[in-house]
């Protein structure tokens, strides 16, 4: 880092949202141009600059600042020179030179601590005093909070948010408690709060450190691990590890916040004691409430005449199902509440098709899924609108807040949603509120894949429970049977060996010996073989050729991928405009995934009704990058084909390329072709379930890379890791006071 002074020339750009400052300086005889978060700044202010020397493509040598002090001149003439820069709304040159000339070099100190004295000014009025005063106040302030953070390691971004969000009263609450930062900033972790805690002075015992350690340490389980809570003693043993304090000191605090109703305990004599955080305890509770309700409350049975309608829809369609097939769709007709569950190739989509043209008779039937893609898809096989779940509850920009809930139910006689496995537990507690009693819920899912992103394993404990009808598909259509893609993907699930290289399928292996073999083969296979094998041209290489990779880290994974792939489909040229977030350049054309909820987000489509805008895009959304702003350093995303999303510099960090994905954040999407390297990692990552929603994420072709080695690990390993849930025990527990 190299750090200097200099005067400020001017300022070229300024975006007042996130700070973020192109601005020119005089440093020695020459001019440089310093960009970054900054204050705001006016010519002839001094202030010093820390950070690196950079070569923009476009603009040339920069200084590209991450910590800003501006300066206080010390000498009358820098104090006038400041006064009348225009940084004091009402100030101007004539009246800088006249409050100099009252107070010398007394003058920062009379607007800083006795403004009231500006009254002596000759000409000066109350009105105008007070109105210099104020200004000079909020300027002051604006700068002396991101001086403050920044002294602390807190990122200049960071620091505009958080003097956002407090104002003037930051530096205080900071000083008094920085750990209020992890609740009330998105983004900010303990880690962060406690550099800043240690740096202030607060004693690493201390009561406030410890209990914001457990609420971190609760919320990085759900969001790490997807526990919805942790046992009393493991968390015990994280919060001694994370702080370096007794487990007393601990205990006694687990203890206050459960008083204090921060944390819920639960457990029944005997049993290990689990700690929750509120809103994920009350969440399952309700999840079981509701779904109880439902099936209690279940509407007239129609599965009577079932067998004629589903004869009537083989002829029609010219297909035949399975006598579990046929239960599944007599069962929906029959039950208040269904789980239909099964592996690709099983007939869900066309049970769906089925279920659709026997309830459209007896009233409205909703469709939805959890991602815009997922919804995309079931339009497209049902032909019905489908939504996504936040779109079917009329989501309206602030986080849980639907418009569709119990006081305000949707007005349909049926909903069904399609893939269920990615549901987590506040979203469909969120659902179920806005499902009226008497309205049929049917709930589709593969139990087999990989459980949701967030907290909880909704679809997997509900078929546990035992109390839900539940229908499994295992019977697989001909048509999908002669797709070695779904054929291996079974296989893979009873722990089989996949069938690698058979003549004329869908399914290729390529073995490879090493992590750097095999990551410069799958740049080849996106880049030019597979294209030219497909007959692929133009975007349809970003759309329809997908890398899937286990993990995120190392040769093959999703980051280095990431960059390969990038410098291979959208290298930088002088004519593409690009923006940076930390190490991640984004360029015109790149493929891009949301990696966060961000429920404020706004966005804009057009529609054959006319324009329509919205709040909210949420982890996992991929779209392309359409627009790239320089001057207003602003990009603009293009998302499920319509939807556009502008970014401002802040709002990068939840913005990652998508050439490869990690297989997690896959899921509930569907691609032509998937590419996946199979070349070693971690073995709590090469799992079999896993490895099978890798494939069963490919509609017509699955290529491997790697070794058969690896392969063979990931079908064998079929150790799952156990979240720690109880909706399956409250179902149960619940279902026996409604007498189910």
């Amino acid at each position: 880092m190299e750090r200097f002074e200099a005067n400020v020339l001017g300022t070229v750009y300024r975006n007042d949202e996130n700070g973020y400052s192109v601005i020119t300086v005089r440093l020695g005889r020459g001019e440089q141009t310093v960009v970054g978060t900054l204050p705001r700044l006016r010519p002839g202010e001094q202030a010093a600059f820390t950070g690196t020397w950079t070569e923009h493509a476009t603009y040339g040598r920069q200084f590209r600042c991450v910590l800003c002090e501006p300066l206080k001149p010390t000498t009358l003439l820098g104090i006038e020179r400041f006064l009348g820069s225009g940084i004091i709304k009402g100030v101007g040159q004539t009246t800088a030179k006249a409050i100099v000339a009252a107070f010398g070099e007394e003058t920062l100190t009379v607007l800083a601590e006795h403004p009231e004295r500006l009254q002596e000014v000759p000409g000066m009025g109350k009105k105008r005093w007070k109105q210099i005063a104020q200004n000079y106040q909020e300027t002051t302030v604006e700068r002396d909070t991101m001086i403050f953070l920044q002294s602390y390691g807190i990122p200049a971004t960071l620091s505009v948010r958080i003097g956002k969000l407090y104002g003037e009263r930051a530096a205080e609450i900071i000083r008094t408690d920085p750990y209020r930062l992890c609740q009330d900033l998105e983004g900010v972790g303990f880690v962060t709060a406690d550099r800043i805690a240690a740096a202030i002075g607060i004693a690493p015992d201390s009561e406030g450190r410890i209990r914001a350690a457990l609420r971190y340490l609760l919320q990085e389980a759900a969001n790490g691990a997807g526990h919805v809570y942790l046992p009393r003693e493991e968390l015990l043993r994280r919060a001694c590890a994370l702080l370096h304090v007794g487990e007393e000191a601990v205990d006694r605090q687990i203890q206050y916040l459960a008083i204090a109703r921060d944390i819920a305990l639960r457990g029944e004599a005997g049993e290990e004691e689990q700690v929750w955080l509120p809103r994920f305890e009350s969440a399952e509770r309700e999840v079981a409430q509701r779904l109880c309700e439902l099936m209690a409350a279940a509407p007239p049975a129609l599965d009577a005449g079932a067998d004629r309608g589903i004869d009537r829809f083989q002829r029609m369609e010219g297909i035949a199902f399975s006598e579990r097939q046929r239960e599944a769709i007599r069962s929906a007709l029959k039950h208040g509440v269904l789980v239909i569950t099964g592996g690709p190739g099983t007939g869900k989509t066309t049970i769906i098709n089925c279920i659709i043209r026997l309830l459209t008779p007896e009233g409205t039937v909703s469709l939805c899924a959890p991602t815009g893609r997922a919804a995309k898809r079931m339009t497209e096989t049902t032909g019905i609108e489908s939504r996504t779940i936040h779109r079917l509850l009329e989501y309206s920009g602030e986080e849980g807040a639907f418009a569709r809930n119990a006081e305000c139910p949707l007005e349909t006689s049926c909903v069904i949603v399609d893939e269920a496995s990615m549901i987590d537990v506040l979203l469909m507690r969120s659902l179920l509120r806005a499902v009226e009693p008497g309205t049929r819920l049917i709930i589709v899912g593969d139990s087999d894949q990989l459980p949701s992103v967030g907290p909880g394993n909704v679809l997997g404990d509900i078929l546990q429970s035992g109390v839900v009808p539940a229908v499994r598909l295992t019977d697989i259509f001909r048509q999908a049977g002669e797709s070695r893609i779904v054929v291996n993907a079974h296989r893979i699930n009873h722990g089989e060996m996949p069938i690698l290289n058979e003549k004329g399928t869908d399914f290729f292996f390529e073995r490879t010996e090493n992590p750097g073999r095999t990551a410069r083969q799958v740049v080849g296979l996106v880049t030019e073989r597979l294209p030219k094998f497909r007959g692929i041209e133009g975007p349809a290489r970003l759309r329809d050729i997908q890398v899937l990779a286990p993990a995120r880290k190392g040769e093959c994974g999703v980051m280095q991928l990431n960059m390969l792939l990038q410098e291979a489909l959208n290298p930088p040229s002088p004519d593409k405009p690009t923006l940076s977030w930390g190490e991640t350049v984004f360029r015109l054309g790149d493929k891009v995934m949301q990696t966060r909820n961000d429920y404020q987000l706004a966005w804009h489509r057009d529609t054959p009704h006319g324009p329509e805008d919205g709040q909210g895009v949420f982890n996992g959304d991929v779209g392309y990058v359409i627009d790239v702003d320089g001057e207003e350093h602003t990009l603009t995303v293009r998302f499920d084909e319509d939807k556009d999303a502008v970014y401002a510099s802040a709002d990068l960090e939840n913005l990652d390329l998508a050439y490869c994905l990690s297989v997690h954040k896959s899921q509930g999407s569907e691609f032509p072709t998937v590419v996946m390297p199979v070349c070693g990692g971690p073995p709590m990552l090469l799992t079999r379930n896993l490895f099978y929603t890798a494939l069963t994420r490919a509609r017509e072709l699955v290529v491997l890379v790697g070794r058969e080695e690896t392969i063979r690990q990931m079908v064998e390993n079929d150790h799952i890791l156990k979240r720690n849930t109880a909706l399956a025990e409250r179902l149960r527990q619940a279902a026996a006071l409604y007498s189910l």
